[in-house]
């Protein structure tokens, strides 16, 4: 029985999943990015500064990651010598960026698939934001609707927390969530500029000036979101994974993983980073060899070349491919499929043993699940490792503030040469982000993203090998093949986002 589970709501873009099912099994999937958006071609003959500002438009959701991958490769291409303070702002405003994502993420995206809703029938108290919730779900109810209706569909059948009480505090905490995103937000755009598309980054740093006003309101929105993922964030995530135990073997890719690195320690271009860059396979980790990187496209909607590497890969469209499914590419390492992500960062940094604070973590909450760290891999591992993230990136970007040299400069001196090639690489919240720029007689020759949801949706490669995603969801048992809660609870997971996945 073939099922289509798209459109896939609560994500970003235009996703179809197709699953094949039986007895009661996922015995194939295939993820079907369905639009087609073309940034490499846009970029082609403009100016290289050009590219930070226009690759953020490729997602609202992440653009400051895609404007310092983009000055990255810049960096690279020109040379440029990045000052302490421009790496120290980079860090400030895209570190803010991640903790907004990863609230948005688990709030707004996947709780409902275990939170019940309905139970704000039940609530008797007198929060005026939750009194507005029932009374809507009231009259929705007294005019003949389908409950739940928007925001939060789907509501499918299958289990749900039990709970009342804590079912309405994750319903308060959905509320609460938006105001302390919204603060995050606030926070990377006193040097960002504005959010989202940040006009303040460049290659080298960051047009706004150090000053200590701007510092001080920085760490006071920091500051709040720090203590709501003390207290709410990870309290609640804990709270899905008690009542859900099953889904720490649920959803666990079959291949290897990759981090680019998140947070760089230093401005060199070699500086270790606060969450380990590196590539694992069988529990071992390696140094991260751009030029392993391919992208396939047997079953990709293009007639360019398949298995090219980044910088030869070329963009032909052919919407009518026989035997083609996405419009996502099939990334691979050294031929071989890779999850990218949460879990990545933090298994690949649980392995290093860069960072002690993480690995203590790690081995707490293990220990509370009462489960292995190699069972991060699953639909709860991707929801704890974002948490794990948050608390470490909040102190750290605390800490940073106060790493900022009044008075030092925060940008480099830009100067564009006649021809070069550069590859910068970082963490989008998603996963490993890498742009690839030429340059040519002054101008961009030649623009080339390889985007998280690239590597986690893709199709099969030329091989045959299904993408993260895709063997994440083969063998997973499915108690109603029509609806697959537990087929949407994994792909919500890994946190899709189409936009990207297509650039």
């Amino acid at each position: 029985m073939k099922i289509d589970l798209g459109p896939v709501t609560r994500i970003e873009g235009h996703l179809n999943v197709r699953t094949t099912v039986e007895n009661g099994v996922v015995v194939d999937a295939q993820c079907m990015s369905e639009m087609f958006r073309g940034f490499e071609v846009l970029l082609q003959g403009r100016n290289p500064l050009d590219a930070q500002q226009i690759t953020q438009r490729i997602c609202g959701v992440c653009p400051y990651a895609h404007a310092i991958a983009s000055s990255r490769a810049q960096e690279n291409a020109y040379k440029l010598q990045v000052p302490a303070n421009g790496r120290i702002l980079h860090n400030l405003i895209e570190g803010a960026n991640h903790l907004y994502d990863y609230l948005l993420q688990f709030y707004q995206l996947s709780a409902l698939d275990f939170v019940d809703v309905t139970a704000i029938l039940q609530y008797k108290g007198k929060d005026a934001e939750l009194l507005k919730v029932r009374q809507w779900v009231q009259a929705e109810l007294s005019r003949g609707k389908a409950f739940p209706a928007a925001p939060f569909l789907p509501r499918l059948s299958g289990k749900y927390i039990a709970n009342a009480d804590i079912n309405i505090g994750a319903i308060k905490h959905y509320l609460d969530a938006m105001e302390i995103q919204k603060k995050a937000n606030q926070a990377a755009a006193i040097f960002g500029g504005k959010f989202p598309h940040s006009t303040a980054i460049f290659p080298g740093g960051c047009t706004q000036d150090v000053r200590i006003d701007l510092i001080a309101a920085y760490q006071a929105l920091i500051g709040e979101v720090k203590e709501f993922i003390t207290s709410k964030y990870i309290p609640d995530v804990l709270a899905v994974a008690a009542a859900f135990p099953e889904y720490w073997k649920i959803g666990a890719s079959k291949g290897g993983f990759l981090s680019h690195g998140l947070l760089p320690l230093s401005p060199a271009p070699n500086s270790k980073h606060l969450f380990a860059a590196g590539v694992m396979f069988d529990g071992q980790v390696s140094a991260v060899d751009p030029k392993q990187i391919t992208q396939d496209i047997l079953h990709s909607k293009y007639s360019s070349p398949s298995g090219l590497k980044i910088q030869d890969s070329t963009l032909t469209p052919s919407p009518h491919k026989e035997g083609a499914y996405s419009w996502s590419k099939a990334p691979r390492y050294g031929g071989r499929m890779l999850e990218v992500g949460p879990a990545a960062r933090v298994l690949i940094d649980y392995h290093q043993g860069n960072n002690p604070v993480l690995k203590e973590m790690v081995n707490k909450f293990a220990g509370v699940a009462k489960i292995s760290p190699k069972e991060l891999n699953s639909v709860l591992g991707r929801h704890l490792c974002r948490a794990i993230q948050a608390s470490i990136i909040a102190d750290f970007l605390l800490d940073e503030t106060e790493r900022l040299e009044h008075g030092a400069p925060a940008m480099g001196n830009i100067v564009i040469p006649r021809s070069g090639e550069g590859i910068g690489m970082t963490e989008a919240s998603r996963g490993a982000l890498l742009h690839y720029i030429r340059i040519e007689n002054y101008k961009i020759a030649k623009y080339e993203c390889v985007v998280p949801t690239t590597w986690n949706a893709s199709p099969r490669d030329d091989k045959g090998q299904p993408g993260a995603m895709e063997s994440a969801l083969i063998g997973t048992r499915v108690a109603n093949p029509e609806e697959q809660i537990e087929s949407l609870r994994i792909v919500h997971s890994f946190d899709p986002c189409i936009a990207c996945a297509v650039h």
